[in-house]
C-alpha cells in the first residue's frame, strides 16, 4: 500500500478530533463541578449565617422575657411594700385593700402596662383586684400562695391560654411575717414589639394544648400544631405560610433549626422559641419567627449563574485554542502513519522520497517521529542483510546443541537421584541409570510401563497432574528388602513435542534425613539421660488434661531427690546420673500405666494422673516413697539411701493453668522438706499456694535488692567472760533495713534464703562487712564470731574469698571467729571438717553453735577442728528447773574441756543462772542479761 492509497481511505473521526471531544467532555465536567461547588459553598456560608442568626433570634426573645419578669417582679415588690397595705390585709378589711392601692393603679396601667393587681390573703382569699378581673378562677391561687408564704420568695411564671401573660406574686411582710401576697401580670405585647425590633422579622405567638376561649376564629387555629395564633404582625402574608408548616412539621423541630419554605414566590424562613411557663399547665407558648429571604436565594442563584457563564466561555475558547494548535500537526503526523505500511513492507526508498531531509532549527515531537522513521528504514534494510548472516550462525548452534544434549543424557545416568520422563498418558519413556540400579530392572523393562505402576505414587495421571507442578513422599521397597523414603517432584516439561514427553518426575532418597527427623522429634519430647519425657511434654500434656473437659479433675506429683548433691560430690557426676536413670527406670516400670511420668532437670520429677482424687494421689506419693526405699543403690563400699519429698497439688481446686498447678506443687513439694515427719505433702484448700509463692518471690526480691543496695545491717551482741565479766568478744547478728528504717529480724528473710540458694551470698556480704568492722576494732582487743550456713560448707570459693578479704580489709584472722551449727556440720562431717580446717589453717578461729540438739555431738567432737562449743539455749533456759537440763550442760562441760575447747552458754537471761554456769567451768555467757544486741556502727562510735 503507498501513500496514496493511505489517504484514499475514508476517515471516520480523525484523532484531532478525538482529542476535541474529550478535551471538551473534560472541561464540561471540571465547569459543572466548580459552578455545583460554588453554589454549595454559597449556600453553606448562607446557611451559617442563618444559624448564626436564628441562635441570636433565641438569645435576644429569652432576654427580652427575662428583662421584663424581673421588671414585673420589681413592680410587684414595690407595689407590696406600700404603706398602707400590710395593715388592711392583715386584719382582712376588704375596703380598706382596695383603697390602699387605689392612688397607684392607674400609674401601673398605663405607664408600666399593668393588666391586672390581685391582693390575696394567706388563706388563698382575693381581699383586693384591679384590672381584668376575669383570670382569678383561672389562676392557681392556693399553690402560688404556699410557694410564696413557705419560702417568703417572690414568685414570676408565664401563663398562656386565650392570652399569654407574665405574673410576679411579692409576699407583703408586716413586722418579718408573710400576712399575704401581691399578684401583678403584664401581657407580652412589649415583649412581641421587641422580638420583631430585635429580629427584623414578621413575629407570631403561638399556644399549644386546648384552647380555652372558643371565640378564636378558625384562621387562626393550627391543627397540625394542636394550637392557635394569639397575635401575628402582618396576617395577610404570615398567615399561610404558618398554616402549610403547621401541617409539614412538628413546631419542636424550628427550635432546633429553622425551616425553609416558598410562598407566592416568596423564600420564608420560620424559627421558633419556646417561653418558659408554669408547669401546671398542658399550654404551651412560642414566638414564631417568619423572615423573608428572598433577596439572598436570589443572590445566590445569580452568583452561580455567573459562575457557570463565565465556565461555559472559559470552555469555547479552550476548545478554539485547541482546534488552533492541533490542525497543523495533526495532518504531519497523518502523513508519517501513512508511511508505516510502506515500512512494513519492506518499501524503504518510498519512506526517503515522501519524508524531507531539511530539519526545523527547533524540533518538535512529530519531527522527531519523522527523524526516527527515517532512521528505522536505514536500520530495518541493514537487518535484512544480517538475518541471513544470523541463518548461518543458527546452523552452527543446532550443531552444538546436539552435542550439550549428549553431555545432558550423559549427566542423568550420574546423578544419584532417581529419574524419569513420562508421556501424556503417564508411561515411562526415560529412565536414568541410578533408577535402573536401584529398581534392579533394565531400561527395556522400564520403557512403556506407567510410572504408578512401578513407584505406586500418590498422584494420579489426570490432565491437571500434567500442568502443575506437584510434590509428595512415597516409600520405595527395594530388591534388597529394604524401605526407602522417596521424595517425588513432579513437573511438566516444556517442549514442542507433547505427544512423546509431558511430565518429568525427578525423585531424591530422604531415608536418612527422615530418620533424623524423626531422633529431633524424640529429643524435643524427651530427656536425653533417662529417656522420661521432659519439661515442656509435661507441661503440654498438663494444659491438654486441664482442657479435656469442663470438670476435669486430677493430680500433679512434684517429687524432688534428697541429698542428691551429695551423691554427685562423693560418688562423682556419673554416680549421679546412674542413680537419676536408676530412678526413672523404677518410676516408668511401676507407674508408666497411671500417668505422664517426666524429669524437669536436675533431680526433680513429676507425675501427671488424670482422674484421680486427693486420696488415690495420696496412695501414689505413699508408694513412690516404698519404691524409693527399696532401690538399695551402691557405689563400691558406700550405700546411699534414696529418699524424695513428694509435692501433690490437685487440679482445678489448686490451680487451672500449668504454671499454677507447678507452683502449688513446688509450695507442696518444700513444704514435705520443713516438715521432716513424711516425705510426701497434700495441699490443702485453705493453703494458698500462690500467696505463699508470692511471698517467696517478694523476699527473694527483697534479699536481692539488699544484696545490691548493702540494705543489711550489722548488730552485735557481747559475749561475756564469766570469771571476770571481761567482754572482749561479740557475736554478729544479722538485720534487713525495711523501706522505712525499721529492722527486719532473719527469721522472715533467711529461710528463703536457704531455699533459693541466697544464703552464700549473704554469708559473704556479713563476712566482708564484719572484716571491715573488725579492722577499726581489733585494736582494742575485740573479736568477732560471724555465723556460717550450711550451705556455705559447700562452697568451694570460701576459702579463696575469706583469704582475699582478709587481705583487702587488713583485719587479723585470729580476731575472727567462723561459727557452723551442730547439725550442718554432723549432717556432712567430712565436709565440715574439712571447711573448718582451712579457716584455721588462715589463722581464724571456730565455734560450733546449738550444740547438744544432736544424737551423735560427742562422737564427733573430738574429731571437729574447733575452738568454741557453743552450748544450745533450750538447756541453759531450762537449767534452773531441769535436772535433765543440768546434767546435759556439765557433761558438754566437762567434755568440751577434756578436748580442750572453751564453752559459751546461750540465751543468760537471768542472774541466778551465773553462779551455776561458773560451777560447771563454763568460760562464757551470752543472752539478753548480759547484753542486748546493738547496732555495729554504734559500737564502733562508742569505742
Amino acid at each position: 500500500m503507498n501513500t496514496s492509497e493511505f489517504f484514499r481511505i475514508p476517515q471516520r473521526l480523525s484523532l484531532t478530533w478525538r482529542v476535541i471531544a474529550l478535551s471538551s467532555l473534560l472541561l464540561l465536567a471540571l465547569v459543572s463541578l466548580f459552578t455545583w461547588l460554588g453554589h454549595e459553598n454559597l449556600t453553606r456560608q448562607f446557611q451559617e449565617s442563618r444559624s448564626q442568626h436564628h441562635d441570636r433570634q433565641q438569645r435576644e426573645i429569652r432576654l427580652a422575657l427575662a428583662r421584663s419578669s424581673d421588671n414585673l417582679r420589681q413592680l410587684a415588690g414595690l407595689t407590696a411594700a406600700s404603706a398602707s397595705l400590710g395593715s388592711p390585709l392583715q386584719e382582712g378589711n376588704n375596703i380598706d385593700v382596695e383603697q390602699a392601692l387605689d392612688s397607684q393603679w392607674p400609674a401601673l396601667q398605663l405607664e408600666a402596662g399593668i393588666d391586672e393587681i390581685l391582693i390575696i390573703n394567706t388563706n388563698g382569699q382575693v381581699l383586693g383586684s384591679w384590672g381584668l378581673g376575669n383570670t382569678e378562677s383561672q389562676l392557681p391561687i392556693l399553690s402560688w400562695v404556699r410557694r410564696v408564704m413557705n419560702t417568703e420568695q417572690p414568685l414570676t411564671t408565664l401563663r398562656c391560654s386565650t392570652n399569654c401573660q407574665q405574673f410576679a406574686a411579692v409576699p407583703v411582710l408586716v413586722e418579718g411575717e408573710s400576712v399575704g401576697m401581691v399578684v401583678l401580670s403584664r401581657s407580652l405585647a412589649d415583649v412581641t414589639r421587641q422580638a420583631k425590633e430585635v429580629s427584623g422579622s414578621e413575629v407570631a405567638l403561638l399556644v399549644t394544648g386546648l384552647a380555652e376561649d372558643s371565640h378564636i376564629t378558625a384562621s387562626r387555629k393550627l391543627e397540625g400544631w394542636n394550637g392557635h395564633l394569639l397575635a401575628l404582625t402582618s396576617e395577610e402574608q404570615s398567615l399561610v405560610p404558618l398554616q402549610h408548616a403547621a401541617d409539614a412539621v412538628p413546631v419542636r423541630r424550628l427550635m432546633e433549626a429553622p425551616l425553609s419554605l416558598q410562598d407566592a414566590g416568596r423564600h420564608l424562613e420560620l424559627s421558633a422559641v419556646r417561653m418558659e411557663e408554669d408547669n401546671e399547665r398542658s399550654n404551651i407558648g412560642y414566638f414564631l419567627l417568619i423572615s423573608d429571604i428572598t433577596g439572598q436565594i436570589e443572590a445566590i442563584n445569580k452568583d452561580t449563574r455567573t459562575l457557570l457563564f463565565v465556565g461555559v466561555l472559559g470552555w469555547i475558547a479552550a476548545e478554539l485554542l485547541l482546534l488552533a494548535i492541533l490542525l497543523g500537526p495533526m495532518a504531519r503526523l497523518r502523513r508519517v502513519a501513512g508511511l508505516l505500511p510502506a515500512l512494513a513492507n519492506g518499501k524503504f526508498s518510498d519512506i526517503h522520497a515522501a519524508i524531507p531531509n531539511h530539519r526545523r532549527g527547533i524540533p518538535d515531537e512529530i519531527d522527531v517521529l519523522e527523524s526516527i522513521t527515517l532512521e528505522l528504514s536505514h536500520q530495518l534494510a541493514m537487518l535484512e542483510g544480517e538475518v541471513q548472516e544470523r541463518g548461518n550462525q543458527l546452523a552452527e548452534r543446532i550443531e552444538e546443541l546436539a552435542k550439550e544434549r549428549d553431555f545432558v543424557n550423559g549427566l542423568l545416568d550420574t546423578a544419584q537421584v532417581f529419574i524419569i520422563a513420562q508421556d501424556s498418558t503417564g508411561r515411562i519413556n526415560l529412565v536414568n541409570e541410578y533408577t535402573q540400579l536401584m529398581l534392579g530392572m533394565s531400561q527395556t523393562s522400564l520403557l512403556g510401563r506407567l510410572f504408578v505402576d512401578v513407584f505406586d505414587a500418590g498422584i494420579t495421571t489426570s490432565l491437571n497432574t500434567f500442568t502443575l507442578p506437584q510434590q509428595e513422599e512415597q516409600t520405595l521397597r527395594t530388591p534388597d528388602q529394604h524401605i526407602h523414603t522417596i521424595a517425588w517432584y513432579h513437573a511438566p516439561l516444556q517442549t514442542g513435542n507433547q505427544v512423546k514427553v509431558s511430565r518429568i518426575s525427578v525423585g531424591l532418597d530422604i531415608t536418612e534425613r527422615k530418620a533424623a527427623e524423626a531422633r529431633l522429634t524424640w529429643l524435643a519430647e524427651r530427656d536425653p539421660l533417662t529417656e522420661l519425657y521432659n519439661r515442656r511434654y509435661f507441661q503440654n500434656a498438663l494444659q491438654i488434661a486441664i482442657e479435656r473437659a469442663p470438670n476435669a479433675q486430677g493430680a500433679v506429683l512434684l517429687l524432688d531427690l534428697d541429698q542428691f548433691k551429695e551423691v554427685n560430690e562423693l560418688s562423682g557426676h556419673h554416680v549421679g546420673d546412674n542413680l537419676l536413670r536408676e530412678v526413672a527406670d523404677t518410676l516408668f516400670h511401676n507407674l508408666g500405666r497411671r500417668g505422664v511420668i517426666a524429669r524437669l532437670g536436675g533431680d526433680e520429677f513429676s507425675l501427671l494422673l488424670e482422674d484421680d482424687n486427693a486420696e488415690q494421689a495420696v496412695r501414689v506419693a505413699q508408694y513412690i516413697v516404698q519404691l524409693l526405699e527399696g532401690i538399695g543403690f551402691v557405689v563400691g563400699e558406700r550405700r546411699h539411701r534414696v529418699t524424695a519429698s513428694i509435692g501433690i497439688a490437685l487440679f482445678p481446686t489448686h490451680g487451672n493453668t500449668p504454671a499454677e498447678l507447678m507452683a502449688s506443687a513446688d509450695v507442696a513439694m518444700y513444704k514435705a522438706k520443713e516438715s521432716g515427719l513424711q516425705q510426701w505433702h497434700l495441699l490443702s484448700e485453705a493453703e494458698n499456694a500462690k500467696d505463699e509463692l508470692q511471698e517467696r518471690v517478694y523476699w527473694v526480691e527483697q534479699i536481692h535488692n539488699a544484696l545490691e543496695t548493702d540494705s543489711f545491717e550489722l548488730m552485735v551482741q557481747p559475749i561475756m567472760r564469766l570469771a571476770d565479766q571481761d567482754i572482749k568478744h561479740h557475736e554478729v547478728l544479722l538485720r534487713m533495713r525495711n523501706a522505712d528504717g525499721s529492722l527486719i529480724a532473719p527469721a522472715h528473710f533467711i529461710p528463703i534464703a536457704e531455699q533459693s540458694g541466697q544464703i552464700v551470698l549473704i554469708d559473704r556480704w556479713v563476712l566482708r562487712h564484719s572484716l571491715k568492722a573488725l579492722s577499726r576494732l581489733q585494736d582494742r582487743g575485740i573479736t568477732l564470731a560471724v555465723n556460717l550456713s550450711g550451705q556455705s560448707l559447700h562452697d568451694e570459693g570460701l576459702k579463696r574469698y575469706l583469704a582475699e578479704e582478709l587481705a583487702t580489709s587488713g583485719a587479723d584472722p585470729h580476731h575472727l571467729i567462723l561459727e557452723v551449727t551442730e547439725t550442718a556440720a554432723v549432717t556432712d562431717f567430712s565436709t565440715a571438717r574439712g571447711v573448718l580446717q582451712a579457716v584455721r589453717d588462715l589463722g581464724c578461729r571456730t565455734a560450733l553453735d546449738d550444740f547438744g540438739v544432736g544424737f551423735s555431738s560427742f562422737h564427733y567432737l573430738g574429731q571437729l577442728p574447733v575452738d568454741y562449743i557453743k552450748i544450745d539455749g533450750s538447756f541453759i533456759r531450762s537449767l534452773l528447773i531441769s535436772p535433765d537440763s543440768r546434767v546435759i550442760v556439765r557433761a558438754i562441760a566437762d567434755i568440751a574441756k577434756g578436748f580442750g575447747k572453751q564453752t559459751i552458754a546461750e540465751f543468760v537471761d537471768q542472774e541466778a543462772l551465773l553462779p551455776i554456769l561458773k560451777s560447771y567451768g563454763i568460760t562464757y555467757g551470752q543472752g539478753f542479761h548480759l547484753g542486748r544486741p546493738e547496732k555495729m556502727s554504734n559500737m564502733i562510735k562508742k569505742l
